[in-house]
């Protein structure tokens, strides 16, 4: 690097990145090539360094992820490293269970915060990190990284620019077969589908849930649940069995301030037959819109096929001949490292970060709500956290 440039180094504790979405992720997809790459740039004279210690549970698991990097520092002392001056920035991927008190400790300890999501089990813990951080004058963060999926991010420039006139309602389909591990390995952790380590697809995905509707229409005031466990009986990689006591499948409508109404399905027990394992449609008085993943197809108002009903002779309509692809005018990085370089600004040089805590308190909030509403079978308002 250029002797001239001048180089802010922060200080990393990387605790659970042994884990799957740590280690790809964070780790793998996001912080390694930002150091590769020479840095987060600031401008021609200043870039952001990140300086990573690996921590965690495992010392094999931290090891091997060592010799895999070629990050030297790890230890399994994650207390000695939340007391070392030398990091000034505590990360955790941990389970959902666990980051709750690992967080409190790094806030007490001075250190700013960026962490996964659901960044606790209760509205109550997660609001008070948020206190306890604001308190001590901590930066703090919680990764959102849906906010900067190629489609979503399409789908909102359509929003931004009219597209739709009046957004009326919002369908979403979200999920795929998780393999149950008895004839073939599952593709998820099995402590997703007991709620005594903090399972569940409601605390997951609902956290998604608030920050993408929040973000991309409204606030929501009031939601609908029916929770689920379609799949009673798992395994694990092992082939041990245990019994599934987490919702693996959510099936809400919320109520936006707006006034937009929107249905999603969240299902790992579900086979997909769509263009992705996540699809999102906006229907408006002027045109709708499905976002995937990567990509959006666009219907305007003067393209909608004007279909009649009659069951009894075959549909003469081919309705995806009728969606446009938007096409694609820029290229897209990994959601989570485009997250990772906004953070990283923010915490060396005080650039603005709206994704706090107090975003991530919502988050559980919603998903809160839903398991009250599906315990309830009810709907129930959603109060405004400050």
């Amino acid at each position: 690097m250029n002797s001239e440039i001048k180089v802010h180094d922060v200080g990393i504790i990387m605790n659970g990145v042994t884990g799957r979405m740590g280690k790809n992720q964070h780790l793998l997809r996001s912080l390694l090539p930002i150091i590769r790459n020479g840095g987060v740039r600031i401008n021609e004279n200043e870039v952001i360094m990140p300086r990573l210690v690996l921590t965690g549970r495992n010392a094999g698991k931290l090891k091997n992820l060592s010799i895999e990097t070629g990050i030297e520092n790890w230890t399994t002392d994650v207390d000695s490293l939340i007391e070392d001056n030398d990091y000034s920035l505590y990360f955790d991927a941990q389970t959902t269970d666990m980051r709750y008190e690992s967080v409190k400790k790094a806030i007490a300890a001075g250190k700013d915060i960026y962490c996964e999501k659901p960044v606790a089990t209760s509205t109550a813990k997660a609001m008070e990190l948020y206190r306890l951080a604001a308190e001590a004058g901590v930066k703090h963060g919680v990764v959102q990284d849906k906010l900067w999926l190629p489609g979503l991010v399409k789908l909102k420039k359509l929003i931004e620019r009219g597209f739709f006139g009046e957004i009326l309602s919002v369908k979403a389909d979200f999920g795929y077969w998780v393999f149950e591990g008895d004839t073939i390995m599952p593709q998820r952790p099995s402590w997703n589908y007991r709620k005594e380590d903090g399972g569940g697809i409601i605390l997951d995905m609902f956290c998604h849930w608030r920050y993408v509707l929040d973000n991309l229409f409204s606030g929501v005031n009031a939601l609908t649940c029916v929770g689920k466990t379609h799949i009673k009986k798992r395994y694990e990689p092992d082939g041990t069995p245990y019994k599934a006591t987490a919702d693996d499948a959510a099936y809400a409508i919320f109520e936006l301030d707006s006034g937009i109404v929107v249905q999603i399905n969240s299902s790992w027990a579900t086979r997909v037959r769509r263009d992705d394992l996540f699809v999102m449609q906006v229907d408006g008085t002027k045109g709708s819109a499905v976002a995937g993943l990567r990509e959006v197809w666009m219907q305007e108002y003067s393209a909608s096929p004007r279909p009649v009903w009659n069951p009894d002779v075959e549909q003469p309509l081919r309705f995806f001949d009728s969606w446009t692809k938007m096409p694609a005018h820029e290229h897209h990085d990994n959601a989570f490292k485009i997250q990772w370089e906004l953070f990283l600004k923010h915490a060396a040089m005080d650039e603005p970060f709206p994704w706090n805590l107090l975003e991530a308190a919502k988050g559980v909030q919603l998903a809160e709500l839903a398991l009250e509403s599906a315990d309830n079978r009810t709907w129930v308002t959603v109060p405004e956290l400050k």
